[in-house]
C-alpha cells in the first residue's frame, strides 16, 4: 500500500503558486477630499501583489505562459488617470479590474499611498490596503 501511494504522489504534477509583485508604482494624480488636491494633483505609490500558477512559464519560460507585468502595470496607470475623492474608490477599481481581466489571478493587495498628504502635519505617506 504505501508503495502504490509513493508511485502515484510522484506521478502528480505539482502546482507551484508564485507571488507576483508590482511595488511602488509612482503616479502623479488628481484624488482627494478637498478640491485643490484634485486641481493641483499629488504623488502616489501604488503596489499590487498576487498569486498565480508559475509552473508551466518556470518550465517553458514564455511570456504568454504568465501573468505579463506590463498588463497589470498599464491597468493600474489607467485607474489612477481617473479622478476620485477617496482612494478606497481608487483601490476598489484597481482590485476589481484585475479580477475581471485575470482570473487566474488570487490573493490579490492592492496598496495606494498618497504621499505627504495635507492633513495639518509632518506625515510620509498614508495608505489604503484592498484584498479579495
Amino acid at each position: 500500500m504505501t508503495i502504490i501511494l509513493t508511485l502515484l504522489s510522484n506521478n502528480i504534477k505539482k502546482q507551484i503558486m508564485g507571488l507576483i509583485q508590482l511595488e511602488d508604482m509612482e503616479f502623479f494624480s488628481f484624488h482627494g477630499c478637498f478640491k485643490e488636491e484634485r486641481i493641483i494633483g499629488n504623488r502616489f505609490l501604488v503596489t499590487v501583489s498576487f498569486e498565480t500558477d508559475t509552473t508551466i512559464a518556470e518550465e517553458t519560460d514564455d511570456l504568454s505562459k504568465t501573468v505579463n507585468y506590463q498588463n497589470i502595470y498599464k491597468l493600474v496607470k489607467k485607474e489612477m488617470e481617473i479622478t476620485s475623492k477617496l482612494l478606497e474608490n481608487v483601490s476598489s477599481r484597481i482590485l476589481k479590474r484585475i479580477i475581471e481581466q485575470f482570473p487566474d489571478i488570487t490573493n490579490i493587495y492592492v496598496k495606494i499611498s498618497k504621499i505627504h498628504p495635507s492633513l495639518g502635519g509632518k506625515m510620509d505617506k498614508v495608505s489604503i490596503t484592498l484584498k479579495n
